[in-house]
């Protein structure tokens, strides 16, 4: 059983929709889908904004073929985090 639902999935879609880094995000809304069940496993295992911007960046140079370096991966990172913070507070292990 994942550690999410379907809402916390849709919120994470929106959010890196609106970060949208190969512009297509309007016409396209599920072309980062790929990203969220590692993402929201990296976040769930407690990762902080390095190893999530780490991801992000190698997402977009190896899976979507980005050839400079993606736009912001560390405020997106640090964005990611916080939101999971916020919507996911520490909780029991278990």
């Amino acid at each position: 059983m994942k550690a999410w639902s379907t809402a916390t999935e849709n919120e994470l879609r929106q959010l890196i929709n609106e970060w949208d880094p190969i512009g297509v995000a309007d016409s396209v809304r599920d072309e980062y889908d790929c990203m969220l069940p590692p993402l929201l496993g990296r976040l769930h295992g407690g990762a902080g904004p390095t190893e999530i911007a780490e991801f992000l960046q190698h997402e977009m140079e190896d899976h979507f073929g980005l050839e400079s370096p993606c736009p912001q991966p560390d405020a997106v990172a640090a964005r990611l985090v916080t939101w999971w913070a916020a919507t996911h507070p520490a909780r029991d292990a278990s």
